[in-house]
């Protein structure tokens, strides 16, 4: 089989229309794209995401990189060199941390994390620890609770 073998199935191919040939041909005068408009005229057109002024869609949705959380948690944080000033064996809670001053505000739950150095043991019970925290917050003899 050569190149010029390779032909299409009789039947499978349609003449293209003929437009702007005449009334008879069908498709005389304006082509079949209407009397006015935008649509109409010559040339290319609009661009393919445009809608007609509306925001479109490809400027409507959030870019590329690093999409922006649309319900993010967050947390009252602290570091663990601040719990080196309250006593060993103490429970400390969202509640403790702020009666202490060490914490200003309790509108989020607690994350402790593993900032500094840890001397004392502590009973910690928060809603998130980092890993660096953890370890450290059990190095010292102290627990971790998940509340």
């Amino acid at each position: 089989m050569k190149l010029h073998d390779a032909v299409p199935k009789k039947g499978s191919k349609k003449r293209p229309r003929r437009v702007g040939r005449g009334i008879a041909a069908g498709q005389g005068v304006s082509c079949g794209a209407g009397m006015r408009g935008q649509k109409a005229r010559s040339g290319a057109g609009p661009n393919p995401g445009f809608e007609g002024g509306q925001m479109p869609l490809y400027r409507r949705v959030p870019k590329l990189k690093h999409f922006t959380v649309v319900n993010p948690r967050r947390y009252t944080t602290v570091n663990i060199n601040k719990l080196n000033s309250l006593a060993a064996n103490t429970e400390v809670t969202l509640a403790s941390l702020l009666e202490a001053g060490i914490i200003t505000s309790d509108k989020e739950p607690l994350k402790v994390l593993g900032d500094g150095e840890l001397n004392v043991p502590l009973q910690v019970k928060a809603a998130a620890f980092t890993a660096s925290a953890r370890n450290k917050i059990e190095a010292a003899g102290g627990s971790c609770e998940i509340v």
